[in-house]
């Protein structure tokens, strides 16, 4: 078994209650690091089994060691500090707070392995199926906040800032590659940030061009990732923000869609497809022989559970674009991005989306 697959997963999971009270416990100082890890670990041996039951092809920790999506990476990395972004989250009923966003306000220096001591226990207790790795993607450290992205008496301007940036995203793809990782995602909320008409109005009052940006952040990307061995599949997942529910942003992929499939040089790209806010499929035409394209239809912000039948209509659009066998399904983000208590999905309902994509996928692809 080797990715690409035709029915995926984005990577979080919702935290059982007795990985939470841990947390808490933990954070209050009444519980000792050795005993945090040690529900981490009992927490990761069942969800590991949960997607294995499921037959998932891969299989990914659930993110149970990080705060969020984004903080494994943050929390490894000395130097960052946190500031208000430009953008909040949303829902139905209008936004919902100011999202914050890391900054360099020191230089950046990786204080400890990422995720590669998380894969190495991952490994260990995945009998079945891929492992996966998750990490946030670069340019996530930079589009919130831009110029704000770095102090000027840290860093003189950006490139010197990537290039601390991309030098610890090599450390680390090194150290998954000795620890015999097969498998990476990087996840990517900026560049679908990057197609909404009022972020990109945001970027450019800022002092930036929104599409000098999509092809820095590729370059970013490529340079991350350059080293990586030619048996690490690289993934990309693309998404909008997901917060219990809520968004960030709103836009199809047709601003970026060149460049992030012709020059960011991803072989799978997850890509955010839940909604109308995602925009049709018709910017799916840039992409070129080789690369495979998951379309992420199947919604973590809802436990309405999708109709089989119009899965297969949307995914029949999509091949329009790109031929069915470089096309795959799986939900348009982890179920539990956010981490914590209050998910406005629960562990069946889990379970009930990923056995609908397994089913859909069986038929289809048979």
């Amino acid at each position: 078994m080797t990715p690409p697959f035709r029915a995926e997963h984005i990577g979080s999971f919702v935290r059982p209650p007795q990985l939470i009270e841990a947390a808490r416990t933990h954070k209050a100082g009444k519980l000792d690091d050795a005993g945090f890890r040690d529900v981490q670990d009992d927490c990761i041996r069942e969800i590991v089994a949960f997607q294995e039951s499921i037959g998932l092809p891969s299989i990914t920790d659930g993110e149970f060691r990080r705060r969020s999506w984004s903080a494994g990476f943050i929390d490894a990395v000395e130097g960052f500090g946190l500031r208000d972004g430009t953008l909040g989250f949303r829902n139905e009923s209008g936004v919902m707070g100011v999202a914050s966003s890391p900054y360099a306000k020191q230089k950046l220096r990786r204080r400890q392995r990422v995720v590669a001591d998380d894969f190495h226990f991952l490994k260990s207790v995945v009998k079945r199926g891929v492992p996966k790795v998750t990490i946030a993607a670069p340019d996530v450290m930079h589009w919130f906040l831009g110029p704000k992205a770095f102090e000027p008496s840290v860093y003189a301007d950006r490139e010197a800032f990537f290039g601390d940036l991309a030098a610890i995203y090599k450390a680390e793809i090194a150290e998954l590659a000795k620890e015999g990782c097969k498998y990476l995602q990087l996840d990517d909320t900026a560049l679908p940030c990057n197609c909404d008409p009022n972020a990109r109005r945001d970027v450019a009052a800022r002092g930036e061009n929104p599409d000098e940006l999509t092809e820095r952040y590729a370059r970013l990307f490529n340079d991350c990732i350059a080293a990586k061995p030619n048996d690490m599949m690289v993934a990309t997942h693309l998404c909008r923000g997901n917060l219990k529910g809520a968004w960030m942003a709103e836009g199809g992929y047709e601003p970026i869609a060149d460049a992030l499939f012709n020059r960011l040089n991803a072989d799978i790209y997850c890509l955010e497809y839940d909604t109308p806010r995602a925009g049709d499929f018709s910017p799916l035409r840039y992409v070129p022989k080789g690369k495979t394209v998951v379309l992420g239809l199947v919604s973590t912000k809802t436990p309405q559970l999708e109709s089989k039948d119009a899965l297969k209509r949307r995914i029949d659009e999509a091949a329009k674009y790109v031929p069915l066998e470089r096309l795959g399904l799986s939900p348009q983000c982890g179920f539990s991005s956010g981490g914590g208590s209050g998910q406005t999905v629960t562990h069946d309902d889990t379970k009930r989306k990923l056995e609908l994509v397994m089913d859909v996928v069986r038929d289809l692809w048979k």
